[in-house]
């Protein structure tokens, strides 16, 4: 079971849902240097103690996290912030 699940509705252009989900990994591997790939539509992220992805749909965008142990502690602000990227990106 993922530690942070978030999944948000949208209606942007598949390429456009796309070049947002990227500026939202901008930011989360700026703020806790976390590193990224893209594999078709899905976009996966690692670093020490976390690991997960942001899938991108047509009509969603589902984010899911699996912390380490070290990283529970972390879980609320982590979330904080995906969910004020996402906010920004898709609002």
């Amino acid at each position: 079971m993922p530690s942070i699940e978030i999944k948000r509705p949208h209606s942007r252009p598949m390429a456009e849902a796309k070049k947002k989900v990227q500026r939202v990994a901008d930011h989360i591997a700026e703020k806790f240097d976390v590193t990224y790939r893209w594999e078709g539509n899905t976009l996966h992220f690692q670093r020490s103690g976390v690991d997960g992805y942001i899938m991108v749909t047509s009509k969603l965008v589902h984010v899911t996290a699996n912390l380490g142990f070290l990283l529970m502690a972390l879980r609320g602000p982590v979330e904080r912030e995906i969910h004020r990227y996402l906010d920004e990106e898709f609002s």
